[in-house]
């Protein structure tokens, strides 16, 4: 959108004040096509997810059928830890003109919501091994060690954030320590929460189709997602990570 005169002396003044005062300035340039395209690619990435879970591997029900039930596992874990997951660590950027108060609420009931999509996605993988005739063994693979670790790690992020962020009695001046830890650790979860679900692919993809996994189209599919999970990891590492689309440091404190 185009803007004004008086917009564009007031985006002026807002970065002379900002370079006197050490920070950076704030460009948006670039920033709404590739958020859009990311979006797009996250998208794409839950519609093929769940046209795998239902095309190929027979749908969804719950602990009448185990084999059935684990397909809720990848499904509500990719929208959770990956979909909605990016798009929690990008909400004070892509929501950059809401105030400061309703983000810091809506981030951390996103990651509530996210939580609970986990919790039913761990269960229909444990139920999906102890329920099966015979019982297959949990935990045992490098996929299985490196989700249940994100979990922990996210469950542990959500309690320590809920606690120093949103408590009112914390201090600001911890705040603004642990504020970059906070961060760091939610763009590492992100990571391996991508790097889970490239795994989790993989162990399926080799467990379930064997022989026909270099000529199934089920195999191109499930390499085609976790292509697009790659895709869609650098997409928003790259918004995260460019200076310039940080929130201002005006638009902090309202």
């Amino acid at each position: 959108m185009a803007m004004n005169g008086q917009e564009l002396n007031s985006r002026s003044t807002q970065a002379t004040d900002s370079k006197m005062a050490g920070h950076q300035v704030e460009d948006l340039r670039g920033f709404n096509p590739i958020f859009y395209f990311s979006q797009a690619v996250g998208a794409a990435i839950v519609v093929l997810v769940s046209i795998w879970t239902i095309h190929h591997r027979g749908g969804f029900t719950w602990r009448s059928n185990p084999g059935l039930e684990f397909n809720w596992h990848p499904l509500l874990m990719t929208i959770g830890l990956v979909y909605l997951g990016g798009n929690v660590n990008l909400i004070y950027r892509s929501l950059r003109n809401y105030g400061k108060k309703g983000l810091k609420l809506s981030h951390a009931c996103l990651h509530g919501v996210i939580l609970i999509l986990v919790l039913f996605g761990l269960v229909a993988a444990f139920d999906s091994h102890n329920f099966a005739v015979p019982p297959k063994p949990n935990l045992y693979t490098l996929h299985s060690w490196i989700g249940l670790l994100t979990v922990i790690l996210y469950c542990s992020q959500y309690v320590v954030g809920f606690i120093s962020f949103m408590y009112p009695g914390i201090a600001d001046a911890l705040r603004g320590v642990l504020m970059p830890y906070h961060v760091f650790c939610g763009v590492s979860i992100f990571i391996m929460s991508s790097c889970a679900v490239l795994t989790g692919l993989l162990e399926k993809a080799i467990f379930t189709l064997s022989k026909d996994y270099a000529s199934s189209g089920e195999g191109f599919l499930m390499n085609f997602i976790g292509l697009l999970v790659i895709l869609y990891t650098i997409l928003i590492g790259y918004l995260l990570h460019k200076p310039s689309y940080k929130r201002s440091y005006r638009a902090k404190n309202n």
